[in-house]
């Protein structure tokens, strides 16, 4: 739910180009071998396990792949123009990890398969009409997380009575999240306080003002906000406020009082065996959206540190369903 390389627009384009490059070009050592682009919206360590996971599975299925890595660093510009390289470069596979950058492949490629990962709403987003199927080239996994459920355990544990979230504005999967957020806290009784944001430079002016007016905060996988993560964290560490994360992979170097979510890089596994079927002969209008629902494929995480800090305990018996406890500065896991 790791390491962060920053990687400006044209940088991570001629990133790509050195790849190839060294593989010998489309037509020289690389002829015969696979092409699969893969591009994130934004650099954070989910996104990166996910890209990581990709490649693995990839290779792990026997596929003898050049990846053509990229990053659009949060910019609609720069997607669009790497959505314009992978079909210039006619990549057999072109992978958008988060909805932004899968959109912008979908509305480019129309005669390659496309294949999404980490999007909260397939269906609102447009890239498919039902999750029964994939939608003529396009098909993908879905990062949906309980979010009910999450408010719910956040409630019982912390007390909260009026919770705060912060989301982007522009993001399709931001808002399709924010709907299923109100509802959440409709039907619980609570009292939801918003703000929205448009960049990750945005993110600690919107937790200074919304820090005072909140018991806590939820966080969905919301891409923006997760780029500047650290920002928030020390906001509401300040103000001795919890946070829980639906993202467990930003919440393990400390600071998040309870994440729960799915593990990104096994998302990023599902995803590379959806590219790898694709590769050997399935068609992507065949192939159902894929969810993570299997218990192995997720993760619970209590920092004891930022919740003692909030003045919470976290009882014993959600302790031993936790996979990873973070204490003392320190992570362990399970």
């Amino acid at each position: 739910m790791h390491l962060t390389k920053k990687l400006m627009a044209i940088g991570g384009l001629c990133l790509a180009a050195v790849v190839l490059m060294a593989a010998g070009g489309r037509d020289q050592s690389a002829q015969g071998q696979i092409r699969i682009g893969i591009a994130k919206i934004v650099q954070h360590v989910a996104l990166d396990a996910c890209e990581k996971g990709i490649v693995d599975a990839v290779k792990a299925r026997g596929i003898d792949a050049v990846f053509d890595l990229q990053n659009a660093n949060g910019d609609m510009n720069t997607a669009a123009q790497i959505a314009n390289k992978f079909k210039a470069d006619k990549v057999q596979v072109a992978v958008g990890i988060a909805t932004p950058i899968a959109v912008a492949l979908a509305n480019t490629i129309t005669d390659t398969p496309v294949v999404f990962s980490a999007v909260t709403d397939p269906v609102e987003a447009n890239l498919v009409t039902t999750l029964d199927h994939g939608e003529k080239n396009v098909t993908g996994l879905s990062d949906a997380i309980p979010t009910a459920d999450h408010i719910a355990l956040f409630r019982e544990i912390a007390g909260i009575k009026t919770l705060g979230y912060i989301y982007t504005s522009s993001e399709a999967n931001s808002i399709s999240a924010l709907a299923v957020v109100e509802a959440a806290c409709r039907s619980q009784g609570i009292t939801l306080v918003t703000q929205a944001i448009s960049t990750s430079a945005e993110l600690r002016q919107a937790a200074e003002a919304i820090v005072g007016r909140v018991d806590g905060v939820y966080l969905t996988t919301d891409n923006t906000v997760f780029s500047a993560l650290p920002s928030l964290i020390q906001v509401f560490n300040a103000a001795k406020k919890p946070i829980f994360s639906g993202d467990v992979t930003g919440a393990l170097t400390g600071g998040c009082a309870i994440a729960s979510g799915f593990d990104y890089y096994k998302a990023g596994l599902a995803t590379g065996n959806i590219v790898a079927d694709i590769l050997e002969g399935k068609k992507p209008a065949d192939i159902p959206v894929k969810f993570l629902t299997d218990p192995s494929e997720s993760d619970l995480l209590f920092d004891l540190d930022a919740a003692k800090n909030c003045g919470i305990t976290i009882p014993a018996q959600y302790l031993s369903q936790a996979n990873y406890i973070f204490e003392n500065g320190r992570l362990t896991s399970k």
